[in-house]
């Protein structure tokens, strides 16, 4: 056979990933090595399988059909390496795995140690983005999420469900005193995220009977930055359950009306692409999880 596996892979990688430069990236080459590697792929076959343009890639209609075979052909060779690593009853390989920062501090980073005890032949791979990314672009085999899943391709397996909370520090509320009542957070610094908005709809009503959404006094992306904002006694948070567990039993934050609070749970979903070769290394993974975890895992 002519080509290469790497040869495939980098083919493989500028199309999931649209450029050369973060195909080079993922792969852990420089840039000028992808293209050769690519332009080397392209003489063996004798023919042009992307046409480069100043502002992107787009794939010839014989790139089109090759890259068929070349997905097959790398699934292939992980199929074969997952079920030698099955015949010896040992997961093995890379499993990049991806979560917001919150959930891979406060869950997952706790069972890793566990994990690489039960399989020391899978490399982990952690990344954390606090949006939703696309798994292929980034090369994710497995992700977890909180909130109601959008996508119908994904595959998800139910870790549960996390309640949401207003949470102060006892500080800051010594310094700015105890609202008694939901109209009473107008005047305090409330700590919230600035995408997507539905995160600041907190679990309570406002004066119209209505679900309160508060405007942020300081805004971030991450639950984690907020999470220590408010034990520096920055203002009044609301965050989940999952995350503040320690710090609402330890007294570093106390819940803030918990007569008037909605019981609103985020549902917590590990997912994955259906047809993946890599299913024994993710269902490992996410079956440690759920054994460690409970059966109810983010319960106060």
């Amino acid at each position: 056979m002519k080509t290469t596996l790497d040869e495939l892979q980098a083919f493989v990688s500028v199309v999931d990933t649209g450029s050369i430069t973060a195909a080079a990236e993922q792969l852990g080459l420089t840039i000028s090595a992808a293209s050769r590697t690519l332009s080397r792929l392209e003489e063996k076959l004798q023919t042009t399988l992307l046409r480069r343009t100043t502002r992107r890639l787009e794939l010839t209609e014989e790139g089109a059909a090759f890259l068929l075979h070349a997905r097959a052909i790398l699934n292939s060779v992980d199929t074969a390496e997952e079920q030698m690593a099955a015949r010896r009853m040992r997961p093995a390989g890379r499993l990049r795995v991806d979560a917001a920062t919150p959930f891979m501090l406060h869950v997952l980073v706790p069972l890793l140690e566990g994990f690489r005890a039960r399989y020391p032949e899978v490399e982990l791979e952690l990344n954390s983005n606090e949006g939703i990314i696309d798994l292929l672009e980034k090369r994710t085999d497995v992700a977890f999420r909180i909130g109601v899943l959008k996508d119908s391709t994904l595959h998800a397996r139910p870790l549960g469900t996390s309640r949401i909370r207003v949470l102060a520090s006892p500080a800051y509320l010594e310094r700015h005193g105890t609202p008694a009542k939901v109209a009473q957070l107008e005047q305090h610094a409330l700590l919230g995220f600035n995408q997507p908005e539905t995160l600041n709809d907190w679990p309570l009503r406002n004066a119209e009977g209505e679900v309160l959404r508060i405007r942020p006094t300081i805004a971030s992306s991450s639950g984690e930055t907020l999470r220590q904002m408010a034990l520096a006694g920055l203002g009044i948070v609301c965050l989940s359950d999952f995350m503040t567990r320690e710090d609402r039993s330890s007294g570093r934050l106390v819940q803030l009306f918990p007569r008037h609070t909605l019981d609103v749970r985020q549902p917590v979903n590990a997912v994955y692409y259906r047809n993946t070769a890599l299913a024994a290394r993710i269902t490992c993974f996410v079956d440690h999880v759920i054994e460690v975890l409970g059966k109810k895992p983010f319960e106060a």
